[in-house]
């Protein structure tokens, strides 16, 4: 166990963050699915809504830019195919 004050800090900070990630992340990726599952309509209003998702998830370093690019491209190559 930590002995320092700022450790014990960061230790509680560190969960409060990881946990904070772990909702947004689980939450982008339920919406990722709806947008998957839907038909024309819902998907075209649904779409604004999760690329913002992913680039806030990518801002915060919670995910890679690179991954947020390519996940936003098989969602659009997605939408447009409906």
């Amino acid at each position: 166990m930590a002995n320092h004050k700022s450790s014990l800090k960061r230790i509680r900070n560190s969960e409060v963050k990881r946990l904070r990630n772990r909702y947004q992340s689980r939450t982008t990726r339920n919406a990722m699915k709806r947008l998957r599952e839907a038909d024309k309509e819902q998907a075209t209003t649904l779409f604004p809504s999760v690329i913002s998702m992913i680039d806030k998830l990518a801002k915060n370093n919670i995910i890679h830019d690179n991954k947020a690019s390519n996940l936003k491209s098989q969602l659009a190559k997605h939408v447009n195919a409906l």
